[in-house]
This record gives C-alpha cells, structure tokens and sequence, in this order.
C-alpha cells in the first residue's frame, strides 16, 4: 500500500496548495491585484515569500522529494491562472489580476535541498534566505512588464477596497527605500524563521500519525 500512502501526500499537498492560495487572495481581498501588489510592494513580497516557504519546505520534508517546493508552487500557479482567467470572463482587463511568480524561488529551494544531500537544517537556512531574496525580484520584473497598473488601479475602482489600501503614485528614493531592496532584506530574514516553523509542522505530523 505504498502508492496510496504516496498518492494521498500528494493529492494532500493540491489541496493544501489551493487553499493556501485562496487565503492569499483574501488576505487584504486584493493581495493579487496589480494597484495592491505594486503600491505596497515590501508588504506583498514578505507576506509571498513566508507563505510559500512555510508550505514548500513542509512538503519537502513530508515526502523527501526534491522537487516537491516547485510542485506545491505550480499548483498554486495554475490555481491562480484559473482566478484570473474567472476575472477576465467577468469583463475585466487581462492586466487586472497579477499573478505572482513564485516557481523560480521553490526552485532554489529545491535544489538546496538536493544540492545538501537532503540536509534539512540547509534547506531550512540556505533554502529560506534564497526564496526571501528572490521572491521580490522575480514579482518586480513581472510587475515591471504590465504596462501601467496603476491605470489599471484607477479605471477599475473595487467598492469594498479599504482607505489604506487606496492606489498611490509609488515615490522614487535612493536604494534604501527601494522596495526591491526592502521586500529582499526582510523576506531574507523573515523567510528562515518561517522555513524552520515548516519543519517543526512536519516533525509534528509524523509524531500524529505515528501515534
């Protein structure tokens, strides 16, 4: 009965994967809408590199199998396509939904743990801060390819969209309040702590199931 012990991880990491994705839609309601994620982007890239980390590394662990990060990604990926594909049927712009790029950062995760033969604390320490630095880029160069989000944000107002969440014209600073820079510094380290609450989870499940 291996293949259905096997089988059941899986289909448990689509159905964690999907949930954990709708609760990044409604965390704020608007956590994938490009005026959100481009005005706010150091809360966005924190908020994307914690969550992915906490629930990459955990089924990582889970089934030992590299490339199981980058698996829990794309579905979270596609989940997200098939958001914004539901949006665009509904009459909004294809540019009205930003969907974040998080497959190269699991990537990196899962080639620490396979780089460090399997070495948990590596992926926990090496494998968390690569996902905290690179998050951010990957989603400012795909931010950087919609053409004028904040049109996006004015044109299509949502009703329900909080005061402190209103779109703003993004200031430009030097290198230190670069949100790049900030959303890098901060998932770096934020990510490690997170990455390492995956781990105990994981701990905890098989102390669970071997009671």
């Amino acid at each position: 009965m291996v293949w259905l012990r096997r089988t059941t991880h899986y289909l448990f990491i689509v159905v964690v994967a999907v949930n954990s994705t709708l609760l990044t839609i409604n965390a704020g309601d608007y956590i994938f809408y490009t005026d959100w994620a481009w005005t706010s982007f150091v809360v966005f890239s924190i908020s994307q590199s914690t969550m992915l980390v906490v629930g990459a590394i955990y089924y990582m662990l889970f089934t030992g199998v590299p490339g199981t990060a980058t698996y829990y990604a794309t579905i979270m990926t596609i989940y997200t396509w098939v958001a914004k594909g539901a949006w665009f049927g509904l009459g909004y712009p294809v540019d009205f939904v930003t969907v974040p790029v998080w497959i190269p950062s699991a990537m990196l995760l899962d080639l620490t743990y396979w780089a460090t033969r399997r070495n948990k604390h590596a992926a926990i320490i090496i494998g968390g801060t690569l996902v905290g630095l690179s998050l951010p880029i990957f989603n400012m160069i795909n931010l950087l390819l919609i053409s004028d989000p904040l049109e996006m944000a004015f044109k299509y107002p949502r009703p329900t969209l909080p005061p402190y969440m209103t779109p703003i014209e993004p200031q430009v600073g030097k290198f230190y309040n670069s949100p790049v820079a900030l959303g890098t510094g901060a998932g770096a380290v934020l990510s490690v702590p997170i990455a390492a609450l995956g781990a105990k989870l994981n701990t905890w499940t098989y102390r669970w199931m071997a009671a």
